[in-house]
């Protein structure tokens, strides 16, 4: 049986799409307007996102508490609701749709460890929530997961196979069990 050896673990192949100034310049600002609860505007927080390359729609709402690992790997559409406490741990591309509501505390972790791998290799894949989906409080959306419009991820589920359109899922991992 092979045993993790960490001391193994290499993440020279990954590259998470900007250089070492713009993302340590986003760690801050991250820390001081998104993961705060001082900063409740909505408007900055777009502007910010922008600002580091995220493509953000209009109407978009952002609760305090938000945290974004990297923006310019980021696209939100038009009247998309991210709420308080949700973590974006985007390490790869995430796409969130028109009109999607990720409820608090909600995880979307486009990467985790290959166990098998006594390196524990990473692993990441795409996450795409399609027009109306929504991500209930504390669901999480596993790497390489694509939710279908208006799905639903009730609270505390774990979405780690695809979610089927105007489909609503529950528990871990989620399974359907109705159509919306």
């Amino acid at each position: 049986m092979k045993k993790t050896d960490l001391s193994l673990y290499n993440n020279a192949a990954y590259h998470p799409g900007a250089n070492l100034i713009k993302r340590t310049l986003w760690f801050y600002l991250n820390a001081l307007f998104f993961k705060t609860s001082l900063i409740p505007l909505s408007s900055l927080k777009v502007c910010l996102l922008r600002l580091f390359g995220a493509s953000v729609g209009k109407g978009v709402v952002i609760k305090p508490c938000v945290n974004i690992k990297y923006p310019w790997l980021l696209q939100i559409g038009d009247h998309s609701w991210i709420g308080e406490n949700v973590w974006i741990d985007n390490l790869v591309k995430v796409h969130i749709g028109n009109h999607v509501c990720l409820s608090q505390g909600a995880l979307l972790l486009s990467g985790s460890h290959n166990y098998k791998d006594p390196a524990f290799g990473l692993i990441t894949g795409s996450i795409i929530l399609e027009d109306g989906a929504w991500i209930c409080a504390k669901a999480i959306v596993t790497q390489g997961i694509t939710a279908g419009s208006h799905s639903i991820l009730s609270a505390g589920s774990i979405a780690t196979k695809n979610l089927e359109a105007y489909t609503i899922y529950q528990g871990n991992p989620a399974t359907k069990i109705k159509h919306r």
